[in-house]
């Protein structure tokens, strides 16, 4: 069974979650008003994600038999310098998520909750992939710049995630 401080702890991470899917799914409308379908595909699928991750926070609360608290939400950015500023700060955002999945995991072992360090292990190798895909896309926009041919074609690339 959670601790108490536990219990707040994975809740306030699953709203963190939710705050993730807002903050995608703002960049993927700017992204959309820039005409780049393929960045708006990729950061409404990030969003759906980021919806799941919170959905697991929700049901493992709930499967401990402990209570799910939501909070408000804060708005998040809505405009960008540029797509590549938008992937930054994706990279920036996913680099602090996986501070808070570690000091979440510090907390299990200080609390010896097994059972929760066993369930964040998930989201630990799962922020190892969102980090490196962002870096990914990042190396491909930093090299194309604001040139539009070959923005596109990373668009275009972007636009065949599923």
């Amino acid at each position: 069974m959670l601790s108490e401080k536990m219990e707040a702890a994975l809740n306030q991470q699953l709203n963190r979650e939710l705050y993730s899917a807002y903050l995608y799914l703002s960049m993927a409308a700017y992204s959309t008003s820039l005409g780049l379908k393929g960045c708006a595909n990729w950061f409404t699928l990030q969003s759906n994600e980021e919806v799941t991750h919170a959905m697991k926070f929700y049901n493992y609360i709930h499967q401990q038999g402990r209570k799910v608290t939501l909070s408000a939400i804060e708005a998040p950015q809505k405009d960008y310098d540029s797509i590549i500023e938008a992937f930054n700060m994706t990279l920036e955002h996913e680099k602090k998520v996986t501070d808070l999945i570690n000091k979440l995991m510090e907390l299990a072992r200080k609390e010896n909750d097994v059972a929760t360090e066993i369930f964040l292990q998930w989201f630990v190798t799962e922020q190892i992939e969102e980090e490196s895909s962002v870096s990914e896309i990042l190396q491909k926009l930093e090299l194309t710049g604001d040139r539009g041919g070959p923005l596109l074609m990373v668009d275009r690339d972007l636009a065949q995630r599923k």
